[in-house]
């Protein structure tokens, strides 16, 4: 056990991150369960406390007798140099004792630019890097999360990675390695990686070879032992009403990003946004019950003493029992304070009687999301709103009472135009305008928040050449030279953190060694522009004699082997072909849910269904 000194504790900044002893926190003696696992987020205490899956995860490990869930997120940079200075290992916030100590340390990995991080993390705890230098006294490295999905660029600092839900595989994988421990790890490392390759969703990248053909481009990864499977299909949890939710998260002492109740309505999306990642991977839509909802929501108001219940899900407002659910919540909490939020708003699911009933007890800003400046340009993307969505639902939140919305777009789509991006600031100038039209007086505040469009696996746009930061530059300038009301705010994102991005999301095995040699140069935290390193990041590139725009820009060709083949999320590639194809026409495609099935082939292919309780209650 490590007993932090005081004295460092007053020389860093938010020294709550490390100190552990939270309410709902969970400590066990590690002597008296057989496994022990480190639930880690590559990113700070505040982040990583955020996350909904590893909540969901430290309840059920804890929740069984023979096994520990603690948590380690990473060490803010004055912590570090600390903890570098005198010694300290990287430790759990439960036992304080070392991370190398643990049995299996899990990373969640929610964005690319967090592996420099998962680096930083294993080297302060004393375990080698690279996977393949790892004896069997060292934790089992797990990585899961949506970049799980092409874990390739990382495969070689790993041991193994889940891919999809972990609620049920999680408990398969402890089971496994419970036994090979008991059985004096029997076979060594070796023995206990073939065992869960045998397990549904585990993919363990040392059992895989993988070659290129002469253009660099990725050729086959094959199967180098009989345990591993070709293929590895994702784990999905069938019904959401039969597995454990996090109903006594840890409750944190201080600020944290997401600071309030996360109740959880559905998984999935079937919209069928072309850019959404998570739109695909997370098919199909699987809802909770309403009364299984309000039980959770009872629940976590009395385990955590929070006046705030965010309804979480890819799009909340898409929840079918929506409105009794949320007036049943209102009804149950409003003598104890509790507000309800709903964070994602669809333009065309918008209703001012829902917005006005989840802000009666507190009252916030709205957010809308067109994504694109024109009609042309949401159709290519299959957004499925109109401007008319957009000013019907403006229009009527500013005559219930608001006067500021956000506006969330994002530039460097495919086939956008100069007119696309104007067509951002023409929207917003609109909707400025409405409210002098509604409220007969000027007095809006418009803000309008610019993302750059990175192309994602298993998207029908993976092949797609991602713009050049230059280009992406280019046309933040032309944006913000046509928003020149002093009422119209404008956020963007930096060009460079953006290209590192795409270049992580479609990469292959190559890049584990450019981001190891950025590591070792200095590379952290590159998701925080204070300490984004671009000319690190560059010279490591160099070095490997890599180019970042052969991953990030270039346009695909439509068979290309992408890195990613041997891991499917259960859609299919030639579906995501024809969707592609189809946004180069500006064709629509309708949610599968309310429409026609489009045949992405993950019901069938998985063997899960749709689970929507409106529609089963309207019969």
């Amino acid at each position: 056990m490590i007993t932090l000194d005081p004295a460092i504790l007053s020389r860093v900044a938010k020294p709550g991150r490390y100190t552990g002893n939270e309410w709902n926190s969970i400590i066990k003696d590690p002597s008296q369960v057989g496994i022990t696992v480190a639930l880690a987020l590559p990113d700070v205490y505040e982040v990583g406390m955020s996350n909904l899956g590893l909540k969901i995860l430290y309840q059920i490990i804890n929740n069984r007798p023979d096994a520990a869930a603690e948590r380690v997120y990473a060490p803010w940079v004055d912590m570090e140099a600390e903890m570098r200075r005198y010694h300290i290992p990287l430790f759990t916030l439960e036992s304080k004792r070392p991370v190398q100590h643990c049995d299996i340390i899990g990373f969640s990995l929610q964005y690319e630019l967090s592996y420099s991080n998962v680096l930083n993390m294993l080297d302060l705890s004393g375990i080698p890097l690279l996977a393949a230098d790892r004896e069997d006294k060292f934790p089992l490295v797990i990585g899961g999360g949506p970049c799980a999905f092409n874990p390739e660029p990382v495969a070689a600092f790993f041991d193994c990675f889940v891919i999809g839900e972990g609620e049920e595989v999680m408990e398969e994988v402890i089971e496994t390695a419970a036994d090979w421990k008991k059985a004096g790890k029997a076979g060594g490392r070796t023995a206990l990686l073939k065992q869960l390759a045998g397990l549904k969703g585990i993919y363990v990248p040392s059992l895989y070879s993988v070659s290129y053909a002469a253009d660099g481009t990725a050729a086959k990864a094959a199967v180098n032992c009989p345990e591993a499977k070709p293929v590895i299909a994702k784990r999905v949890i069938r019904d959401l009403n039969q597995v454990e939710f996090a109903t006594r998260p840890v409750v944190p002492y201080l600020d944290i990003v997401h600071d309030r109740i996360m109740l959880e309505l559905f998984r999935g999306c079937t919209r069928g946004c072309r850019f959404c990642q998570a739109g695909v991977i997370y098919r199909p839509v699987r809802e909770r019950r309403p009364e299984i909802l309000l039980q959770l929501a009872q629940e976590l108001v009395d385990s955590t003493g929070y006046n705030e219940m965010s309804l979480t899900s890819l799009s909340s407002a898409d929840y079918s029992c929506l409105h009794q659910l949320v007036q049943a919540l209102i009804e149950r909490f409003k003598e104890q304070g509790v507000s309800v939020s709903l964070p994602s708003l669809r333009i065309d699911s918008f209703s001012v009687q829902l917005a006005q009933e989840v802000q009666q007890v507190r009252k916030s800003g709205l957010t809308f999301a067109p994504e694109a400046g024109t009609q042309r340009l949401r159709d290519v993307i299959n957004k499925g709103v109109t401007e008319e969505n957009l000013m019907t639902a403006v229009g009527a939140a500013f005559g219930a009472g608001w006067s500021a919305v956000k506006l969330y777009f994002m530039i460097g789509l495919p086939t956008e135009t100069d007119e696309d991006i104007e067509g951002i600031a023409a929207l917003a100038y609109r909707v400025l305008d409405l409210y002098k039209t509604v409220k007969g007086r000027r007095g809006a505040k418009v803000t309008v928040s610019v993302s750059s469009f990175v192309p994602k696996p298993h998207t029908p746009f993976q092949w797609f050449g991602q713009n050049s930061p230059a280009e992406l530059e280019r046309k933040q300038q032309l944006l913000k030279s046509r928003l020149r009301d002093r009422n119209i705010s404008f956020n963007w994102h930096d060009t460079r953190t953006s290209l590192l991005e795409g270049v992580f999301a479609r990469g292959d095995r190559s890049l584990s060694q450019v981001i190891l040699a950025a590591w070792q140069h200095g590379a952290k935290f590159d998701g925080w522009s204070e300490h984004f390193k671009s000319d690190v990041w560059l010279e490591a590139f160099r070095s490997a004699g890599l180019d970042p725009y052969f991953y990030a820009g270039r346009e695909r060709k439509p068979d290309e082997i992408f890195p990613w083949e041997h891991i499917t999320c259960g859609v299919d590639k030639t579906y995501l072909q024809e969707e592609y194809q189809r946004a180069l026409a500006g064709a629509a495609t309708g949610d599968c849910r309310r429409d026609d099935c489009r045949g992405c082939g993950v019901c069938p292919g998985l063997g899960v269904e749709v689970l929507d309780w409106g529609e089963q209650a309207n019969g």
